[in-house]
């Protein structure tokens, strides 16, 4: 299951770095936010003050202010202090640091327009993962990849139904979470007699996201009826294709007894796939047709 479902509005690349971000994404929700970037980097600054040091002191000893052994001393302190500050600017954190600042400069516009399955409550996921399932069904069918169903209409239908339904399965869960904290601390009767009809609205609102997710699974169900039947008839079509091969070395080996009846059935076995697969095909058009908003 995706750990981010994108709103399928959202342009292609952005969409893509939203899938790939979910870290970031979290640290988003909670409100974190890099640190404005210093016109001199961190590691620069390092740097500099290092090398400044060492000139500094390698001055005063060259005018004889500091003792020259001091100034030496400082000198060869100094260069590896440079150097170690050098090589921790190349660390992987300050890389990382660098990333997750410009993931979050191209981000930070799309809140509201990504869903983190970590919004989720267990319910709401297990309903989003079903839904999940009946589109990879569809979208993974030979049937789709052929084009037998309305392969673009799935491919612009489907994802906008992935979104609906992460989307209020979201909000279901926030205002749902909400709603047990708010109860959990105990109630008057004033007080249940307003919170039960707000569950029960809760309840209602989940039902009804399950029957999109039903509508789907319907739809994935039909799909890979007409994915057996397709498989099926090419594998008779391949079996058809080579009865002249068969018909030889029944021939050739005097095996005469074996031929006749099974190659009658090979052919209405046929017949009855083809058959069965436009039915199938027919079928999965009409389920789409209930997806329709």
């Amino acid at each position: 299951m995706a750990d981010v479902v994108v709103d399928p509005g959202v342009p292609p690349d952005d969409a893509q770095l939203l899938r790939e971000s979910r870290r970031v994404l979290i640290k988003m929700r909670k409100g974190w936010a890099p640190e404005s970037k210093r016109a001199i980097s961190s590691t620069h600054y390092r740097m500099m003050s290092a090398f400044g040091t060492v000139v500094f002191f390698g001055v005063l000893a060259g005018f004889g202010l500091v003792g020259r052994g001091l100034g030496l001393m400082l000198v060869l302190l100094g260069i590896p202090l440079m150097v170690a500050l050098f090589v921790r600017g190349d660390l992987p954190g300050d890389e990382e640091e660098e990333y997750e600042r410009e993931v979050y400069e191209h981000l930070r516009w799309y809140e509201g327009r990504y869903v983190l399955i970590d919004d989720l409550d267990e319910s709401s996921g297990r309903l989003l993962a079903r839904a999940q399932r009946a589109i990879a069904t569809v979208t993974e069918s030979q049937v789709n990849v052929e084009g037998l169903l309305d392969d673009v209409r799935n491919s612009v239908m489907l994802p906008a139904q992935e979104w609906e339904i992460a989307r209020l399965l979201a909000k279901l869960s926030a205002l749902r979470a909400k709603h047990r904290e708010t109860v959990s601390k105990g109630v008057t009767p004033e007080v249940a007699a307003v919170a039960e009809p707000l569950a029960r609205a809760l309840d209602s609102s989940e039902e009804a996201v399950l029957a999109r997710v039903e509508a789907l699974e319907r739809y994935a169900s039909n799909v890979a009826d007409a994915e057996r039947a397709y498989v099926a008839h090419h594998q008779i079509e391949e079996l058809r294709g080579r009865v002249h091969q068969y018909e030889e070395l029944v021939a050739e080996t005097g095996a005469d007894g074996f031929a006749v009846p099974e190659l009658e059935r090979l052919a209405q076995d046929a017949d009855r796939l083809e058959q069965a697969l436009r039915r199938s095909v027919h079928s999965a058009h009409e389920a789409f047709r209930h997806l329709d908003p």
